[in-house]
């Protein structure tokens, strides 16, 4: 074996199909090194069956030592892995033939790189859509402006010694978990621009039960802290208004007319372009529902 050592990370609960199609398409990565699947239970009881050791392709199956909930899954996968590079995948993902050969063909050329990342395609309500960046590099300021769904954590391959000493782990803390993929991707830009393949290597399934939906204090309150967290929002008006906006809609999904308003004007005083502040207003003046506003986006492979 001749390739760098590579640890994949998938965190599961109660999904044994999708999760052994997750394993299926990492294994067969053609790639001239280890490939390990770490496969992280969280709340649930492991599946001991599927551990293997094919020589440089093995599965191993741990339980969540750490706060529960998928930050903590991945977490703990991280620690227990032993790979020059760590990976992640979400149980109902696959990744696509030639991801790992491309991620590491995009390393050649930006051999600094510590996290790299592909396209996507999403697959929804039995629609499918790619979702890729016309960008071989991200910086911290592109991200600030814009979250790039494009960079889902299923695409991530993150060089371990950057992950441990200088980027970190995921972050346990952000309120309901929501929004940890996009700060863990703020604190890697921090440190290196981030490398990206432009084509999509990871099919990603987009499932109801799987949103957000319902959870509009728990967005609001975590993107409350994201703008807390991070000042530099403040240096880049775009962004910030984003953020607001999200904050906004979220507040008018719940019914908060007044905090919607508050949210929607600071959105348009950053930025009056921002459509996320106009869709607050419908909501909050009961023009449109909120559902069906997230029915419409996802179909074309967004979200709000």
């Amino acid at each position: 074996m001749s390739g760098p050592s590579i640890s994949v990370v998938v965190p599961t609960r109660d999904r044994p199909e999708l999760l052994r199609a997750a394993l299926d398409a990492i294994l067969s990565q053609a790639h001239p090194g280890l490939v390990e699947a770490i496969v992280v239970y969280d709340q649930s009881e492991p599946d001991r069956s599927l551990e293997s050791d094919r020589g440089d392709r093995r599965v191993r199956v741990i339980t969540n030592t750490r706060t529960a909930g998928l930050a903590g899954a991945r977490n703990t996968g991280i620690e227990a892995a032993t790979g020059d590079w760590v990976a992640f995948c979400d149980d109902d993902d696959e990744w696509l033939p030639g991801k790992l050969a491309a991620q590491f063909g995009a390393l050649d050329a930006h051999p600094d790189g510590a996290l790299v990342s592909c396209g996507i395609r999403v697959s929804y309500d039995d629609r499918t859509v790619d979702r890729s960046l016309d960008r071989a590099r991200i910086s911290l300021e592109a991200l600030l402006r814009d979250r790039l769904t494009e960079l889902h954590p299923s695409t991530f391959l993150i060089r371990r010694a950057a992950l441990l000493d200088a980027i970190g782990l995921v972050d346990e803390q952000i309120p309901g978990s929501y929004a940890e993929d996009y700060e863990f991707l703020l604190r890697a830009a921090r440190y290196a621009p981030l490398v990206n393949v432009e084509s999509p290597y990871v099919l990603v399934r987009w499932h109801k039960r799987s949103y957000f939906a319902q959870r509009w204090e728990t967005i609001s309150t975590a993107l409350q802290w994201l703008l807390r967290r991070y000042p530099e929002f403040a240096t880049v008006p775009h962004g910030e208004a984003r953020v607001a906006g999200q904050i906004a809609f979220a507040q008018a999904a719940m019914g908060n007319r007044r905090d919607a308003v508050r949210w929607a004007r600071r959105t348009l005083a950053r930025n009056p372009k921002e459509p996320r502040a106009y869709l607050a207003l419908a909501v909050a003046s009961r023009a449109v529902q909120a559902d069906r506003v997230l029915r419409t986006l996802h179909k074309r492979g967004r979200g709000i």
